[in-house]
């Protein structure tokens, strides 16, 4: 304006100099532009704030959702919408609004300021139920609708179960935005194919009905206890196919990257290309945004992924999966940390679709839907389990004590016949329930930890380097100071021996008694997916197992009291799932496959695994804690904080009448260089938790309280001294 204004400056003043202008001439052209604003009829709309612009002339009001994760905020608000957004601004769509503005922040009718925030907008309505002058929407981001009316129930049901906000709940369930991927057209969809044969389903009892009542329409409900071997890829493929010839969609959840491969190759192998979408978080924003378009638009009707893919938006849904339930990735990190489960249970109920959850193993969580009668089992007889399961055998502290090989080396004499054996037929597994070289060292003598003399944390031998072996220089797993020289505080010895060694010393130790077989390692550091079918060790971590080629001659399952003697509730439900995963990539005891499991053979978990009994052992745990009050048959909510902060909220929730409060307990404290778990206090500070327990069919009114609790005290924010506590429903780990 400043270069406009002078050029028109001085072109008066020329015409002033030039004898000025006779009676009748034209006004000059500033003078014209300031004539034409000010005459102006209808006021031009300023960029997102749209002031003095016409409304909409139907529906002029917008109720939306605003990116406000807060509980006290977890509802709609009204806005106006503009004639030039009528358009675009549709229900599902993207928006940006103006938020925070006061009400005093008002100008021709119309409320302005604030900060500009995202949001859904959720319906459009003739009337606000609001007093005040209504704010416009500021922008319609994008006109592609990405909340559908489904969508938005399945998310409130999450909202409501975990005590959480919506729109904590919309962010896990909606991908970010990508323009380019929203302007590239989806393809069209496919027919639906034809219902593939039972195959391999005819392994189980009622499982070629399960197909049949999926391809004609039907909505069967069952618990999978699937059979060793690398079959249930295809068997998932085969009930997604049968559930796609019906003419609706299929939705498969498994637990990481490496299963949605092989259930991917399957799908193609059975459907072809084009009929299933892959939603994981390792294929990229664009990508994944482009395969949810296509799934939300209809172009395909299948998909699979992890845990995020639970909220895809599949049209006409007829079926959900659910592979491997117990498995941690299932269980949501952010808030409010829902699992893919509890998850896909609403949506059975809510869609009226079929549903399957399938594993080698059996929770908990599945023998009480089986118990209750809301879904049905769906198991092999006992002949097939013995044909396709390996041959499990037992190494007790009783055998250990007698072994004379034992006590010198890593193996036992039984497991280490069963290796030489193995590894004269193919590949051998080793799994080993820690990381690393020597996470835990304990005196010679009197076998009591060794302890850092700065913060007792405990002490950890570090490998030598490339030539391998322990360098003797202890390293602190708190703190990281070395120690140099250790020496015993309760006897006084100097001599240390490994109470845990890790899978790089065990694949150390392996190298050195078999040194002419390759040694592999699959761990967090690397996983290997597959391995070759030839003669090797492959020393894994719990649930980094790769598959082999042909399946693996023998396997061991080592240290098996480091998982059985975790204080948790679930400690051995969660050994017998990673020990039958691993086994269930063995061969076939008529094959000459054999699993060697050291650890105590009378304990429940272990009889399980000999066996092959997940489910019985499931159904016994249930018995057990409905008779004890616990999960799942009772429902429980975690409260975490500082001292202060649990009891004042303890103290101002409205719990139902039948709650029981169980503690509070300190947790422990957090080290600095100790791996933090999802909900762990932070680093040095001492927290108490509390568990809140109601009976059977009183969970809603247990989450609706602590939710009104935990807003009401985000709403004071710090007014009053309020301390922080985190609350979480179903917590995982009750310890």
């Amino acid at each position: 304006m400043s270069v406009g204004f002078g050029k028109n400056a001085c072109v008066s003043s020329g015409d002033e100099r030039d004898g000025g202008r006779g009676e009748g001439a034209p006004p000059e052209q500033l003078a014209l532009i300031r004539e034409s604003v000010r005459k102006a009829g209808v006021p031009r709309a300023k960029p997102r704030t749209w002031r003095g612009a016409a409304l909409a002339k139907e529906l002029p009001v917008a109720r939306v959702l605003v990116d406000k994760g807060v509980l006290h905020l977890d509802r709609y608000f009204d806005y106006a919408v503009p004639e030039e957004l009528d358009a675009e601004a549709q229900p599902g769509v993207r928006v940006r609004v103006r938020f925070g503005a006061g009400r005093g922040r008002v100008r021709d009718g119309r409320r302005e300021g604030g900060g500009l925030i995202d949001g859904f907008l959720v319906e459009r309505v003739a009337e606000t139920d609001y007093s005040g002058p209504l704010a416009a929407l500021a922008q319609v981001v994008s006109p592609e609708p990405v909340l559908s009316e489904e969508l938005l129930g399945l998310a409130r049901a999450v909202a409501d179960r975990y005590a959480g906000s919506l729109a904590d709940v919309l962010q896990l369930a909606v991908p970010p935005r990508s323009a380019r991927a929203e302007q590239r057209p989806s393809p069209a969809p496919l027919p639906p194919p034809a219902a593939p044969d039972a195959g391999s389903w005819g392994r189980y009892e009622h499982g070629g009905a399960f197909l049949e009542a999926l391809a004609g329409g039907g909505v069967p409900r069952a618990v999978w206890n699937a059979l060793p071997g690398s079959e249930w890829t295809e068997e998932i493929a085969r009930a997604v196919g049968a559930t796609l010839a019906s003419g609706r969609g299929a939705l498969v959840v498994v637990p990481d990257g490496r299963a949605v491969a092989r259930v991917d190759a399957a799908l193609t192998a059975l459907l072809g290309e084009g009929r299933h979408a892959v939603l994981t978080a390792d294929a990229g924003p664009e990508k994944r945004y482009r395969e949810w378009l296509a799934v939300r638009r209809g172009a395909v009707r299948a998909v699979v992924g992890t845990r995020a893919a639970m909220f895809a938006p599949v049209r006409d849904l007829g079926l959900v999966v659910l592979w491997d339930d117990g498995d941690d990735s299932h269980s949501e990190p952010h808030a409010p940390q829902p699992h893919a489960r509890e998850v896909l249970l609403l949506r059975a109920a809510q869609d009226k679709c079929g549903f399957l959850l399938g594993s080698w193993s059996c929770t908990v969580e599945a023998a009480q839907l089986v118990e209750s009668g809301w879904a049905r089992p769906l198991v092999a007889s006992r002949e097939q389990v013995r044909g396709a399961a390996p041959l499990v055998r037992t190494v007790g502290d009783g055998d250990l004590a007698r072994d004379e090989a034992a006590r010198a080396a890593r193996l036992p004499t039984l497991a280490w016949q069963a290796v030489r054996d193995g590894l004269r037929q193919g590949p051998v597994l080793v799994q080993v329930p820690r990381r690393g070289y020597v996470p835990r060292m304990a005196c010679a003598n009197c076998r009591a930890p060794a302890r850092c003399r700065h913060c007792s944390g405990p002490l950890e031998g570090q490998e030598a380097g490339a030539g391998g072996g322990f360098e003797g220089a202890l390293r602190c797993g708190w703190c990281g100071q070395e120690e140099g020289a250790w020496h015993c505080a309760e006897c006084g010895g100097f001599r240390l021996r490994a109470q845990v060694v890790g899978a790089r010393r065990t694949a150390e130790e392996l190298g050195r008694a078999f040194p002419a077989v390759p040694v592999r390692t699959s761990g967090r550091e690397h996983v290997l997916d597959t391995v070759p079918g030839a003669p090797a060790l492959v020393v894994s971590t719990p649930g980094a197992e790769p598959v082999a080629e042909g399946g693996y001659a023998a396997a061991l399952l080592l240290d098996g009291w480091a998982m059985l003697g975790r204080p948790d509730l679930r400690a051995g439900e969660d050994a017998l799932r990673r020990w039958i995963a691993a086994a269930a990539l063995v061969r076939p005891q008529g094959a000459g496959g054999t699993v060697v499991v050291v650890a105590e053979p009378t304990l429940r978990p272990v009889q399980a695994l000999v066996r092959w009994d997940p489910v019985g052992h499931a159904v016994r745990e249930l018995a057990e804690r409905a008779e004890l009050g616990f999960p799942p048959v009772s429902r429980m909510a975690a409260v975490s904080g500082p001292p202060e902060g649990v009891a004042a909220f303890l103290g101002a929730v409205e719990l139902p009448g039948e709650a029981e409060v169980l503690g509070p307990v300190p947790l422990p404290v957090t080290t600095v260089r100790g791996a933090r778990r999802v909900g762990a206090p932070p680093v040095g500070e001492r927290w108490e938790r509390a568990l809140i327990r109601v009976p059977p069919g009183r969970g809603a009114a247990l989450a609706a309280a602590l939710k009104a609790a935990q807003a009401a005290r985000m709403a004071r924010g710090g007014a009053g001294g309020e301390v922080a506590v985190r609350v979480r429903v179903d917590p995982p780990d009750i310890g």
